[in-house]
């Protein structure tokens, strides 16, 4: 096998997880109700069945990072791969409630090991920019594709089997990275590294994991007083944390990271565009199955184009790249979304959400590159779980912030009957429900208020995402204006590789 099949071979096997685990996220909404079946699931344990993994992928995300500079990317890769493959065996088979949160926890840090280590593994396979950007495309095509396809797979595979089936998904694709990932992909660390401080890590994760507890609580209840001293519990031991990393000589996090303008403006654009990303998907999704009565399968299906999308013009960014300059490709991409965020308030709703993916590819596709270009060799990793964590951030925020503005335009606009009391106030759902209870005469004006509600509560949620794709398009347009136009023997924006093959000399001892 030549050595360019090889490194096209080995970006195969790091885009196969890569699209599982974004799948992962989103293809258990559909299995909740046989969960509750099977498993005697309660309320409580059901959310904790779907947020623990996303928990602790988020919390782990950085130190998994960094100990993939330390101890080698592709170990750790494996070693995940091989964690998260048991881990799914356990959870496809689990007995009870409590074994499934537990094996859920395990996926999640299992997770953690995988995505900083395939997108820091690129780097190494890609040394000259075109290759290297047309591989992020693909990586980050399959990570968005993912996520779009996640309900329907989960769909399509609960029609014919048991509900553990979602998770053995995952076991043929990582036996396959097990098997031919010591062939295909080369090690890479940093050599000279002193340890992982702990106490670093202990403070990272007391930040990272009441800021999403506090973030999903919000989302889920509103301003209650749990969210709500979660959220100021995370700034306090975000404080401390940062504190500590700057008094310490080899820190988890890097602060110095930030003082690169690529670095922190690529940083930046990922996380402000995927708070109205995250957001209005959430919403479309209620509405194609709550207002137009679509089947959650048949609703995945109607998006299926957005995966679509954003894989053409993610593939397209990197020869734009070539011939515009990558903030100038990515500030005409988010107008576009722009565009695509009006398009939809005026109830055009696939077509505007289309375009809206069509405009966040070059984004997706460009700005992972430039956030670990921009970072020394020896941080790749750490730089590669700082792009994970912006977009798990940005998933959070955006679902916070856009659903509850949503939800609050739909209460401000939803007229329900004395009788029904407030329970139709408080969503769509809770609307639909009430109105299967009532008669038939005073159900249809309950359920066309609500819908014209809702609708309503989407738009406003479009316009203000078009106005965050209007001030991410300027801070793309005036912040990286100075990167140039990529071509095969760019260097690296942060003057490293973005990682050091074993046998370099800077892993003498």
């Amino acid at each position: 096998m030549g050595s360019s099949t090889r490194r096209w071979a080995g970006l195969a096997v790091l885009a196969l997880p890569t699209l599982l685990l974004s799948l992962d996220i989103s293809v258990l909404y559909l299995a909740l109700p046989h969960l509750n079946a099977d498993l005697g699931a309660s309320g409580t344990q059901q959310l904790w069945i779907m947020d623990v993994y996303t928990f602790m992928l988020a919390g782990f995300l950085m130190t998994m990072g960094t100990l993939g500079d330390r101890i080698g990317r592709r170990r750790l890769l494996l070693v995940g791969a091989f964690a998260f493959g048991a881990a799914s065996v356990a959870a496809a088979y689990s007995t009870g409630p409590e074994q499934l949160i537990a094996a859920r926890a395990l996926m999640g840090v299992a997770g953690a090991t995988l995505m900083p280590s395939t997108l820091a593994l690129i780097g190494t396979l890609f040394t000259d920019a075109r290759s290297r950007g047309t591989a992020i495309a693909i990586w980050a095509s399959c990570m968005m594709v993912g996520a779009a396809l996640g309900p329907v797979v989960g769909g399509l595979v609960l029609q014919e089997f048991w509900w553990g089936s979602v998770f053995l998904m995952g076991v043929p694709v990582m036996a396959l990275l097990l098997a031919v990932g010591p062939v295909l992909l080369p090690e890479s660390r940093t050599g000279g590294a002193g340890r992982i401080d702990l106490a670093s890590v202990a403070l990272s994760l007391a930040t990272i994991l009441p800021a999403v507890y506090g973030l999903k609580e919000l989302a889920r209840e509103g301003w209650q007083p749990l969210p709500v001293a979660a959220m100021a519990a995370a700034a306090g031991f975000g404080a401390l944390f940062v504190r500590r990393q700057r008094r310490l000589d080899d820190p988890l996090l890097d602060l110095r990271l930030f003082a690169n303008r690529s670095f922190s403006a690529a940083l930046s654009i990922t996380l402000l565009g995927g708070i109205p990303l995250s957001g209005v998907f959430l919403l479309v999704s209620q509405q194609l199955q709550l207002v137009e009565g679509h089947s959650p399968t048949k609703a995945g299906l109607w998006l299926a184009p957005v995966g679509l999308s954003v894989a053409v013009s993610a593939m397209a960014a990197p020869a734009l790249a070539q011939r515009m300059r990558p903030g100038t490709v990515i500030a005409v991409g988010m107008t576009m979304s722009a565009a695509g965020f009006l398009i939809l308030a005026h109830g055009l709703l696939v077509p505007g959400v289309i375009l809206i993916y069509l405009g966040i590819g070059p984004s997706v596709a460009l700005c992972p590159d430039l956030i670990v270009r921009s970072a020394p060799a020896k941080r790749a990793g750490s730089a590669a779980s700082l792009s994970e964590s912006a977009t798990e951030l940005s998933v959070a925020l955006g679902i916070t912030i856009m659903g509850s503005l949503g939800a609050a335009v739909y209460r401000a606009r939803v007229e329900a009957p004395p009788a029904v009391g407030d329970a139709a106030h408080e969503s769509l759902a809770h609307a639909v429900a009430e109105a299967g209870r009532l008669p038939a005469d005073m159900a249809a004006p309950l359920l066309d208020s609500a819908r014209d509600a809702f609708m309503a509560g989407l738009d406003v949620v479009a316009v203000v995402g078009a106005v965050i794709f209007v001030v991410t398009a300027a801070v793309a347009a005036a912040a990286l204006h100075s990167v140039p136009t990529v071509d095969g023997g760019q260097e690296p924006l942060g003057g490293g590789t973005g990682s050091v093959p074993e046998d370099h000399p800077e892993h003498a001892t």
